[in-house]
């Protein structure tokens, strides 16, 4: 009787805190990148809870069937060959759920990588977001604007960030609009997002990067473009320019609250030199620039053996 109240008093309390729990951020998605991966994490947990169910329906049906008996001592179990039917079943079922599950991470990261679907034909928004010890600064090339520790972005328009860091390598991560993208110091990342519906999101460093990771969040506001429209209005009215020593300050280990400027760091601490940081990793723009500067290599050698002549 004990034990049954017991276990009933456990389900209520289990009943009652998931009552107050929110949401997790990344099934709670608010932009078509962050769509395909909460997809993907449900299908998983789909595939894996009928794994489980599976696998204990078969230990009971095992247990129940097979479980010692009376028998006479003298008895012995009939000899029982190897199934083929079983074991192609225990070795085909795993095979198949790890190619299905390969395939669909494959497609997917495809998918995330490149333009969100239904923005391929709309100019993005790029954001250089680089972060330092411990925050996070976003300049504005287009509109010639940076923010600290808070990012304003339009929605309904593909947005294209360019990931640096002017500290140890951390990660930029904005859980309801996609997933998680590292930033680090001598090259540039790219990461596509999009915000399909208006609202304030939470963003942070998901790597550990010194005494300060946990502190080293920003908030993002999605608005529609019209709004975002006053907003860079009213920076380049109100905000004071960003000068090289002021954003020197900035770099300075610590935690700062939200600040606005005109202008950017791009024009005096720009990221680092290219892509990638200069390495090809088989883009068509690097591979377009080495065949230009070969061209120009040939053509001088070929100028300088006529001046030879």
């Amino acid at each position: 009787m004990k034990i049954k109240w017991v276990f009933l008093s456990i389900i209520l309390t289990i009943a009652t805190v998931l009552t107050g729990c929110e949401p997790l951020l990344v099934l709670d998605p608010k932009g078509p990148q962050a769509q395909i991966q909460a997809d993907d994490i449900m299908l998983s947990i789909w595939i894996m809870l009928f794994i489980v169910i599976v696998v204990f329906a078969m230990l009971a049906f095992m247990l129940i069937k097979y479980r010692a008996s009376k028998q006479d001592k003298d008895y012995e179990p009939p000899h029982i060959e190897g199934s083929f039917i079983v074991e192609a079943l225990c070795i085909g079922i795993p095979v198949i759920i790890v190619v299905f599950l390969s395939i669909m991470s494959v497609k997917s990261n495809y998918e995330v990588e490149a333009t969100p679907k239904g923005y391929e034909d709309k100019e993005p928004l790029v954001v250089y977001a680089s972060s330092s010890d411990w925050k996070w600064h976003f300049s504005y090339p287009e509109e010639n604007i940076e923010t600290v520790n808070y990012l304003y972005i339009p929605t309904d328009r593909a947005l294209e960030f360019k990931l640096y860091s002017y500290g140890p390598i951390t990660s930029f991560w904005i859980p309801q609009l996609g997933g998680q993208k590292y930033a680090m110091s001598d090259m540039v990342t790219t990461l596509h997002l999009a915000a399909d519906v208006p609202g304030e999101y939470m963003g942070r460093n998901a790597n550990f990067s010194g005494k300060g990771t946990a502190e080293n969040v920003f908030d993002v506001k999605a608005m529609p473009p019209a709004e975002f429209e006053e907003w860079v209005d009213e920076v380049k009215a109100t905000a004071k320019p960003l000068t090289e020593d002021k954003f020197e300050e900035l770099l300075e280990p610590g935690h700062l609250g939200r600040s606005t400027y005109t202008g950017t760091h791009l024009e005096f601490s720009p990221p680092p030199s290219s892509e990638n940081g200069g390495h090809d990793h088989g883009s068509n723009k690097s591979q377009a620039e080495d065949e230009e500067h070969a061209d120009h290599d040939k053509s001088s050698e070929k100028h300088s053996e006529h001046d030879n002549h």
